[in-house]
């Protein structure tokens, strides 16, 4: 077992929150990890403040880092295609509702924890795969902001786009 698994970070969120984790699991976040090494951190110091991030989207980003700390960096690495996830990766993004997803984005974007933030985009890509301007409108709750002269001259200029199969 290596040191890191023993050495306990705190995480604090936008609310107040605080979280324990393995430094190991802390370390999957490149904004922690940088943190930790720049301010020449010591175990039981105060809590790394991580704003803009609420405690329960937190206690999710650590849900995903402590199953995937182990994996080996080449199995981070997300495949390219545009496939449905699949075990622990399906389950946890199984039920989340849209304003969930999106702050977990905003959350992997800012604490640059790549594997997590490429498993939510291709979640939000899975969710437009296919459907007409209208159903990705409908789904996102978009208001539709251009006139009709607007939109007909957008379609003129990327007709190319309704000409792939």
């Amino acid at each position: 077992m290596s040191k890191d698994a023993d050495v306990i970070v705190k995480l604090k969120s936008s609310d107040d929150k605080e979280f324990e984790v393995a430094k190991k699991v802390a370390e999957m976040s490149v904004t922690v990890k940088n943190m930790l090494s720049d301010l020449g951190w010591e175990e039981n110091e105060e809590a790394f403040p991580l704003p803009g991030i609420e405690g329960s989207t937190l206690e999710k980003v650590i849900e995903y880092c402590e199953k995937h700390c182990d994996d080996p960096a080449s199995s981070q690495q997300q495949s390219q295609e545009l496939t449905e996830p699949t075990g622990f990766d399906a389950e946890f993004l199984r039920d989340i509702d849209q304003t969930s997803l999106f702050n977990l984005i905003l959350a992997a974007n800012f604490m640059d924890i790549k594997p997590l933030l490429d498993l939510t985009c291709k979640k939000v890509a899975l969710m437009i795969k296919g459907k007409s301007v209208e159903e990705i409108r409908d789904t996102f709750n978009i208001t539709n902001d251009f006139t009709p002269q607007e939109e007909e001259q957008v379609r003129r200029e990327n007709s190319w786009l309704s000409d792939r199969s």
